[in-house]
């Protein structure tokens, strides 16, 4: 896992977004992995700029959002289908039928996840993935516990899941407990990975899973596992890596590194 270390959230975001745009232009047709949250906001941003300055194109990628909440219609305000419309797909030019985000409201979940997997697999599997993180370690809604082979899926939400969103919503209890997620197993497929994570509230659940053991309890540290990873932080997130000292001497020699 190479990691990359920022002064300030948009500084982390532009560099997460010139990742993304060289993906695009070594293939136009990438599929992505999209994540949701405060967290890849700025990279969208970042991203949306970009294409309106002409340096990105959309219009042959793919799109897999990660996850989304069961029972809320994609017009809710709080649905991911809303986010990434919102915040993102309604800025560029992707064809919406390469749009995919799973469906909350599908009356059949177990055939719904399975055609979402198989899906991916008929796109030609993720190109890049990004990711956030959770205050307690967890990737998607891959909560605490969560198989690390695990496959697209419904889940129930931890209380501290719940608990950490609730602020997107008018009273905690409308924040849904179930969900559709890509699995830990499924995120590992992706050739590449961009893990985004800022502010102190993350950096124990980072340093875990950076620095930890690969367990289930943080399934965000199965990504130690994937050969791709590159992770993008703020200061106040790296604040409790223990080897911050190392991160940092290779970002500042990482230009002059052979190339591999």
């Amino acid at each position: 896992m190479e990691i990359c270390i920022y002064r300030a959230y948009e500084e982390m975001s532009r560099a997460a977004a010139q990742e993304v745009a060289d993906v695009l232009n070594a293939k136009p047709n990438a599929v992505l992995g999209m994540a949701t949250g405060s967290t890849p906001l700025g990279v969208y941003q970042q991203l949306v700029k970009m294409h309106t300055r002409g340096e990105i194109d959309f219009s042959h990628v793919t799109t897999f959002n990660l996850d989304e909440y069961v029972g809320l219609p994609i017009t809710h305000a709080q649905s991911y289908h809303r986010f990434m419309h919102e915040n993102f797909f309604r800025h560029i030019n992707i064809p919406p039928q390469n749009i995919h985000i799973p469906s909350g409201t599908t009356t059949n979940y177990r055939a719904f996840c399975d055609w979402y997997e198989k899906r991916i697999e008929e796109a030609g599997g993720i190109d890049l993935q990004i990711l956030g993180i959770g205050s307690d370690g967890h990737i998607a809604f891959n909560e605490p516990g969560s198989s690390l082979s695990s496959r697209t899926r419904l889940k129930t939400l931890a209380k501290q899941t719940i608990d950490d969103n609730a602020r997107f919503f008018d009273k905690p209890q409308d924040v849904p407990i179930y969900a559709i997620t890509m699995g830990v197993g499924t995120i590992l497929e992706a050739k590449q990975i961009l893990l985004l994570a800022n502010g102190a509230n993350k950096a124990q659940a980072v340093a875990e899973a950076v620095e930890g053991p690969v367990t289930s309890m943080i399934t965000a540290s199965a990504l130690q596992m994937h050969p791709s990873v590159r992770a993008f932080f703020d200061e106040a997130a790296a604040a409790k890596l223990k080897m911050r000292e190392y991160y940092d001497w290779i970002q500042f020699h990482k230009p002059g590194a052979p190339r591999v």
